[in-house]
C-alpha cells in the first residue's frame, strides 16, 4: 500500500519538475556560476579581504537571479496550461521590477482549463456537465444536478437522499450514457 503513494507521490513530483523547462534549469544555474565567478574572481579585491561578504553576495544574487529564470521558466509553461497570453505574462514578469509581475500572474491567473473526456471541448473548472454534449464530468445530485462529493449521502443544497437515484448521478461520473 505504501508503494502505491510513493509512486503517486513521485508522479506527482515528477509533474511538477515538468512545469519548469530545461532551458529555464540551464539558465539559472549559468547564472548562478557566473555571479559565483564575479563575485570570486573578476571583482577586485586583495587576497582574503572581505571573503566572508563576497561569499554571502555571491550566493544571494545567484540565488536571487537563478530563483527569478526558474520563475520566469514556470510562467512560461504555465500561461499554456490556462489559455493565457504567453508573450505579454513573461514580459511582465521579465519587465517589473522586484517580481511584481510573478505576483499580478499568480494573482490573476485564469483557473487550468479542462478537456471533456467526450468531446475533448474546453471546459471550466467547476462545470459539472459538458455544455456540447452534456456529458457529466463531476458527480451531481439526481435532483438539483448540483456538484457532491461521492461519499456524500444527501445533498447539502436540497437534502436529497442520494442513495434514492436509480443509478446514482454522484456514482455515474466519466460514464458514457
Amino acid at each position: 500500500m505504501a508503494d502505491v503513494f510513493e509512486r503517486k507521490d513521485q508522479s506527482t513530483a515528477e509533474y511538477d519538475l515538468s512545469l519548469v523547462p530545461t532551458w529555464s534549469i540551464a539558465l539559472a544555474a549559468v547564472l548562478f556560476v557566473g555571479l559565483q565567478y564575479l563575485f570570486h574572481f573578476k571583482m577586485p579585491h586583495r587576497h582574503g579581504e572581505l571573503l566572508p561578504m563576497r561569499i554571502a553576495m555571491g550566493f544571494f544574487w545567484g540565488s536571487a537571479l537563478s530563483s527569478y529564470a526558474l520563475l520566469a521558466g514556470y510562467v512560461s509553461r504555465d500561461v499554456k496550461r490556462r489559455n493565457m497570453s504567453a508573450a505579454l505574462w513573461i514580459l511582465m514578469v521579465l519587465l517589473m521590477p522586484a517580481g511584481i509581475g510573478a505576483i499580478v500572474y499568480f494573482l490573476v491567473r485564469q483557473p487550468i482549463v479542462s478537456r471533456c473526456p467526450h468531446c475533448s471541448s474546453e471546459l471550466q473548472s467547476g462545470d459539472n456537465f459538458c455544455p456540447q454534449c452534456r456529458f457529466q464530468t463531476a458527480p451531481v445530485c439526481g435532483q438539483c444536478y448540483r456538484g457532491v462529493a461521492i461519499t456524500d449521502v444527501y445533498c447539502s443544497n436540497c437534502g436529497h437522499d442520494l442513495a434514492t437515484d436509480g443509478a446514482p448521478s454522484r456514482l455515474r461520473a466519466y460514464h458514457d450514457e
